[in-house]
């Protein structure tokens, strides 16, 4: 377990805000290196084949401008595509999602390496952004970034695995302790204390079940 609760320290997280038009969207950050060149890392994220391994099946057509749906998630358009470096897309869940965009970036770093960038900028109701705060996007995008790093290192688990997986006890200590470092991020960008705590165990409990 210890493990699996330790690739939670290999992440650096970030939480803002920014002005979409005439709203006010918060946007999370994540960033780590991943012991992989940035071909192999690029390929990960931008190949549908391999999409379906770390994370869920995926449809559509797959360049600038085209559309995708990701199978029971979010779906979209292809925004902007400049292989090895970044991928841009809208990210529509629901009825009426709103602004939602995802980027990812890549950096190569020496010895085969390259640091991974992903901020996901959105527009959400205020009722939901004052219950949950931003771990509740946070935490989704730990538990890709976790299934992206078994990934490329030829690990991970298979789909059916995974979903049995998301109600061990392993899962929920890896929930809880990136629901605790989505808190302090949500703090460190001034956040008031007293919803940073209750923001962060609303999180928890909410993806937890308890």
């Amino acid at each position: 377990m210890s493990e699996i609760v330790d690739e939670i320290s290999r992440v650096h997280r970030e939480v803002g805000t920014r002005r979409v038009g005439a709203d006010e969207a918060g946007s999370v950050l994540l960033r780590r290196t991943f012991d992989s060149d940035a071909a192999d890392v690029w390929g990960a994220v931008s190949s549908p084949e391999r999409i379906a391994r770390w994370f869920l099946p995926v449809t559509g057509e797959f360049r600038t401008g085209g559309r995708y749906q990701l199978e029971g998630n979010a779906g979209g358009e292809i925004i902007e595509c400049v292989a090895p470096e970044r991928l841009r897309v809208s990210w529509r869940f629901g009825p009426d999602p709103g602004f939602s965009e995802v980027e990812v970036r890549l950096t190569p770093e020496g010895g085969g390496r390259t640091v991974f960038e992903l901020e996901h900028v959105s527009v959400v109701p205020e009722e939901f952004r004052s219950q949950y705060g931003p771990g509740a996007v946070g935490i989704g995008w730990d538990l890709a970034l976790l299934g992206l790093g078994w990934h490329l290192t030829g690990g991970g688990l298979s789909p059916e695995d995974a979903v049995e997986w998301q109600s061990s006890p392993e899962a929920k200590a890896f929930v809880a302790r990136s629901g605790e470092e989505w808190g302090r991020a949500f703090a460190a960008s001034g956040a008031d204390p007293e919803t940073v705590t209750a923001t962060t165990v609303a999180t928890i409990a909410f993806y937890t079940g308890e």
